[in-house]
């Protein structure tokens, strides 16, 4: 274990799994890998530069075919992260942000499990992938990649034999598991895609709030006028009804509607152009289901969601989410949970090594562990030697 950083071994033996010993060293120098290796992360890479002499096949049967739980895994990760977000006594608020992402892969990948065509945002258009449904939960300092649900369409799951949930019904499976206390207010994030009406009940069941974006074709009734946004915007707004809100030197004008939204008999609705109000132009629209709220913490709140877009970021650029080519759906959503389980570990480790002054990222947290790590071998071959 001489050439595996002590802050990586600590965090997963803390985690108190109950794995093989073998099953521990395989998950110790995987994580290891993936932090230390800077190309590309498949499992023969990460194997390469984790530096432990075994096999390849080894580390693809731990993946693929070793008994151990991704469930089990992911409830330990989440209990220690609960308890890193819960050292601080009193109130607190709690964000959850929901999105989805793709896993790209090449079309001519036809050999591995559960790939379909699914939408994807930032082409859209439907790309050959994997898709998720995940979860992203913020606490003060603290961000965490938090739950994921592969998602599947109505077609592979009669395939596979499988109930078919829609995005949103797995958004809110995710949302209706987090376990929240009386000292926490919960607040879900999310676009246009996950502002449902039944994700609106579940929240309100449960005693959170929404600030989501809303499309601009749902019904409004100002002044008992029952109206589309969209309409609503270009025929009934003028910039004398607006009022100036800046969140973080961005300046907005916003209209503030406050009333039923579809079946929701009263939230608050923003609609915000940013720098100027255009009336050929379509606004942004948020709703808030918190009345007590004002526009710049709705506005500010709202812009927490970003921490999950960065997150996929760092996720598919610094440590290789969909990087795999496993064959096997099994081995790859350990892949994702061991993923997520990297994730807490880096941001964790950020929080401890930053200050008031020095904030770090998570690359920040890779580039030290990376040093740290060339470090220890040089003392090691020295003293070998």
């Amino acid at each position: 274990m001489v050439n595996l950083h002590a802050v990586i071994v600590k965090f997963i033996f803390a985690l108190q799994l109950g794995f093989t010993a073998p099953q521990l060293r395989h998950l110790v120098a995987f994580v290891h890998g993936i932090i230390l290796h800077e190309g590309r992360k498949t499992v023969t890479q990460i194997g390469r530069v984790a530096g432990v002499n075994r096999h390849l096949s080894s580390t693809t049967r731990f993946l693929n075919e070793s008994p151990w739980s991704v469930q089990h895994l992911q409830q330990r990760r989440l209990t220690l992260l609960l308890e890193q977000i819960r050292r601080t006594k009193g109130k607190r608020v709690v964000f959850l942000l929901i999105d989805d992402t793709a896993c790209k892969k090449k079309p001519t990948t036809c050999r591995m499990e559960a790939l379909d065509f699914h939408f994807a945002h930032d082409e859209g258009k439907s790309v050959w992938s994997h898709s998720l449904v995940t979860m992203h939960v913020v606490c003060e300092a603290n961000s965490f990649a938090w739950d994921f649900r592969p998602y599947f369409r109505e077609q592979a799951c009669e395939e596979r034999g499988q109930t078919y949930k829609s995005k949103n019904e797995l958004a809110m499976e995710m949302v209706a598991s987090f376990p929240a206390t009386e000292e926490e207010q919960v607040y879900v994030l999310a676009d246009s895609w996950y502002t449902s009406q039944k994700m609106l009940d579940l929240c309100q069941t449960r005693g959170f709030h929404v600030i989501a974006a809303v499309k601009t074709n749902r019904k409004i009734c100002p002044a008992g006028v029952r109206i589309s946004i969209s309409n609503f915007a270009s025929q009934y707004m003028g910039n004398d009804d607006l009022c100036s809100v800046t969140v973080e030197d961005t300046r907005y004008r916003v209209y503030a509607y406050e009333g039923p939204l579809a079946e929701t008999e009263n939230v608050r609705v923003l609609l915000s152009w940013e720098g100027r109000f255009d009336a050929n132009r379509t606004p942004f629209c948020i709703v808030c289901t918190d009345a007590t709220l004002d526009l710049v913490t709705i506005l500010t709140y709202y812009r927490t969601r970003w921490h999950i877009e960065t997150g996929y970021r760092y996720f598919k650029e610094l440590l290789g989410f969909d990087h795999y080519q496993l064959l096997s759906f099994t081995g790859i959503q350990r892949f994702w949970e061991i993923q997520f389980l990297t994730q807490n570990l880096l941001e964790g480790q950020r929080h401890i090594w930053s200050d008031r002054h020095h904030p770090l990222t998570l690359g920040d947290v890779v580039r030290r562990i990376r040093y740290e790590h060339r470090g220890q071998m040089l003392v090691y071959v020295y003293e070998s030697a």
